[in-house]
């Protein structure tokens, strides 16, 4: 990838996802590539792991997961061993999990113009929705004893 398109692209996020137990069953990905399809997204790296037991950490090919073959080749070198690493040691025993990084293409424009303006990130996160619905329930817990 070149300089000129690099300074051309939207922001790039990774999520790491763990199933406990199980590898993923392929529901997610029809709905990734429907974001890809319609130009939302470009799916930049995808990996997939599992960690047993006793803490050992193996790659699970794409070609092995049922539903995910559309992603199978997905590797533009932005995620290394030692990303991949420190996924791994995210993770708990007896667990399967994907590593996914993606360009959020329809960010793309205001991010270049941003850049061309000499904007530039200095802090990024999310808000995970379980922690959301945690903050909620408190909130309403809260409400309903009258503290």
């Amino acid at each position: 990838m070149t300089r000129e398109q690099l300074e051309e692209m939207g922001p790039i996020d990774y999520v790491v996802i763990e199933w406990p137990g199980r590898q993923p069953d392929g529901a997610a990905a029809p709905l990734i590539v429907d974001l890809v399809d319609r130009g939302l997204i470009r799916v930049l790296d995808v990996a997939f792991m599992v960690k047993d037991g006793d803490g050992t950490v193996a790659t699970i090919e794409v070609s092995d997961l049922e539903g995910f073959g559309e992603f199978e080749g997905a590797s533009s070198g932005l995620l290394g061993k030692d990303d991949l690493e420190e996924a791994a040691a995210t993770l708990e025993p007896g667990t399967a999990a994907a590593v996914l990084v993606w360009e959020n293409r329809w960010m793309a424009p205001v991010a270049v113009a941003l850049r061309r303006s000499g904007g530039q990130l200095v802090a990024s996160g999310r808000l995970p929705v379980q922690a959301v619905l945690a903050a909620l329930d408190a909130l309403e817990a809260k409400s309903t004893t009258g503290a």
